[in-house]
């Protein structure tokens, strides 16, 4: 059986490059991936319950995907194998062309990614567009404006709104879009773009020192990484707080009204009869705003503290989208 304990990056030796792979059976597959989907604080275990069980492996091997491409670009450790996290990407990418292409796939994510690209007939492009991102990650570590970071949101966030969309069969995987159908991608793409974003300004000092970078717009906020650090390392002074806070707020206040695009895309969806996503929509829309609000109610002071929901407002959101799952549910049965 596959080990989740560890990152996934610590695999690589058995199922990167050159590795004589070992066979996985579909079953083995479907198990890693549902069990690396509960493994780290951004997937709630909850969320799975949300979402209607015959879709829980489905999403389960996007996000075993996801997290794969992820850690290959941000945890990826130099390893005697001659490759940068470019080429390692590169690579990865290589093999999801290999599951579109139709040839036998052998990595265990791969495997369980399969069956679903095949039941849901989805497309390569938000794969390609995520590792794009990714990619990006690796060369390019400061934004100037506004439209800047949300070009890259676009990328790294914008393509997971749209899978859900097609899992959950409320838009077609290819071809052209009614009218209602692209009025919900551009209020997914709104969710996903401000969730991005509020992650962005949540992590500022996370991404300037473990990552050196920095996603608030230079232009906008007139900081760059060695004024940020040189604000960071004074938290008391009023002359690196105050600054520093004026320039954030109003981002923070943009990113608000982005999130407020697509505010009313879980009663869409329900409204048009994909009621079995709105309840895990809904509350991925409701974190980022409680995200929003928590940097607010924290001044906006990200450099120094970085505001996390409470336990308590965790338990309140799940509550209200397991109601209304269980109401969507409900509906589906009397329909």
């Amino acid at each position: 059986m596959l080990d989740v304990s560890s990152p996934p990056i610590t695999l690589w030796s058995a199922f990167g490059p050159g590795a004589a792979l070992p066979s996985v059976s579909a079953e083995d597959a479907t198990s890693y991936a549902r069990k690396l989907a509960k493994t780290r604080y951004e997937n709630f275990s909850v969320v799975t319950r949300l979402v209607p069980p015959a879709l829980r492996d489905d999403f389960a091997a996007i996000y075993a995907w996801c997290r794969w491409s992820d850690d290959i670009a941000d945890e990826s450790p130099p390893i005697d194998d001659g490759m940068t996290r470019l080429d390692r990407l590169e690579w990865w990418r290589g093999r999801l062309h290999e599951l579109f292409a139709g040839d036998e796939v052998h990595h265990p994510v791969y495997v369980a990614l399969a069956p679903v690209v095949r039941k849901h007939s989805l497309t390569v492009e938000p794969f390609d567009l995520l590792l794009d991102a990714f990619a990006a990650d690796q060369t390019v570590t400061r934004y100037a404006t506004w439209d800047d970071v949300v070009g890259y949101c676009h990328g790294s966030a914008d393509p997971v709104g749209r899978l859900v969309l097609a899992l959950g069969g409320a838009v077609p995987t290819s071809g052209d879009l009614t009218t209602e159908q692209a009025e919900l991608v551009r209020m997914s793409d709104a969710i996903c773009t401000a969730l991005q974003l509020a992650n962005h300004w949540q992590d500022v000092r996370r991404d300037l020192d473990e990552r050196d970078r920095v996603y608030l717009p230079s232009g906008e906020t007139g900081f760059d990484a060695e004024a940020l650090r040189d604000m960071a390392s004074r938290p008391n002074e009023p002359a690196a707080r105050v600054p520093y806070i004026k320039a954030v707020r109003p981002l923070v206040q943009r990113t608000q009204r982005l999130l407020d695009e697509g505010r009313d895309l879980p009663n869409r969806l329900s409204a048009a009869g994909f009621g079995a996503i709105a309840a895990p929509v809904w509350l991925f829309s409701e974190g980022c705003r409680a995200i929003l609000e928590e940097i607010e109610s924290n001044g906006c002071a990200t450099l120094w503290r970085r505001p996390t929901v409470s336990k308590r407002r965790k338990l309140w959101l799940v509550a209200q989208a397991t109601l209304r799952a269980r109401r969507a549910s409900k509906a589906g049965a009397a329909s």
